[in-house]
């Protein structure tokens, strides 16, 4: 397929990496366009100088980029993805952004004979590099059919959660579930380092328990050695947890141990930590 990708930070400059080793057309744009013409020198694909531009004649374009805002600037205007994007094709924002805002540009979408899924995705920097990414997707059933076998360039599993901003729902959940669970191996995990345990046997044993996890066995040793640089940062986490809080108001749903954490990553930029990985919640804890 000719296809686009709009973003290319830490996670869409190997997605669309991805997507062009496996073969489709990609033509790329990025706003700071030194980024976008490093990643045409690696990839040979191509490039454009706006995301209007970026976007026609293709089949679909995936965006990934920081915040509402942004996805704002680069979908919206003369200059944005859905000026250039033709009638019957898809905009697949891969952003972690609000279900409110991917409601927003479904029914734009919808109003230009275009079609639209949000669906970001989980599974982080390393994800995005290894092409196994987890991706949680809102839209119409035959759009995502079409989508997902291309989105399969860098994602394991692709899952359509129900309508548009079904997706930017479940990335909520995800994110809720994964700072508990970080707080809890780091507890853990600052208890067995003041009993002296053999934290490397320790995270073994437990991966094979019910204790395991996904962040027992990617972060636990990095947690143990204040090991921080690997990739989902303090800031970004708190931007997507401040989208999450934000519909729980409306949702009526209780989040206070999650508010907790966020109180508890603050404290982290607070003193510097804003780039570290969320495994960083081990250094409120001493030595």
């Amino acid at each position: 397929m000719k296809v686009a990708f709009i973003g290319l930070g830490v996670m869409g400059y190997p997605m669309a990496g991805h997507l062009k080793t496996a073969g489709h057309q990609v033509c790329v744009y990025n706003r700071n366009h030194d980024k976008a013409l490093a990643w045409q020198q690696e990839f040979a694909g191509e490039v454009a100088s706006t995301p209007a531009l970026a976007a026609k004649n293709c089949d679909i374009v995936f965006a990934c980029v920081g915040n509402d805002d942004d996805v704002r600037q680069i979908a919206l205007g003369a200059q944005g993805v859905f000026a250039g994007l033709p009638k019957g094709s898809i905009f697949v924002d891969h952003t972690t952004a609000s279900a409110e805002l991917a409601v927003e540009l479904g029914t734009i979408a919808h109003n230009n004979g275009q079609y639209f899924l949000d669906a970001p995705v989980s599974g982080g920097q390393a994800g995005a590099i290894n092409g196994v990414l987890t991706v949680m997707v809102g839209g119409d059933e035959a759009v995502f059919d079409k989508a997902e076998p291309v989105m399969a360039a860098f994602a394991r599993f692709s899952q359509l959660m129900g309508p548009v901003g079904s997706g930017q729902l479940a990335k909520m959940v995800n994110q809720i579930c994964f700072v508990n669970t970080v707080q809890g191996l780091a507890e853990g995990l600052n208890f067995a380092q003041k009993a002296g345990l053999d934290t490397d046997k320790l995270l073994d044993t437990l991966g094979k328990g019910a204790a395991g996890s996904w962040q027992m066995d990617n972060r636990g040793k990095t947690m143990c050695a204040r090991e921080f640089d690997f990739g989902f940062a303090v800031d970004w986490v708190r931007k997507d947890l401040a989208i999450a809080f934000k519909e729980a108001d409306k949702l009526g749903a209780d989040l206070t141990v999650t508010k907790q954490l966020d109180g508890y990553y603050q404290e982290i930029q607070e003193k510097g930590g804003e780039r570290w990985d969320t495994s960083s919640l081990i250094t409120r804890f001493k030595k």
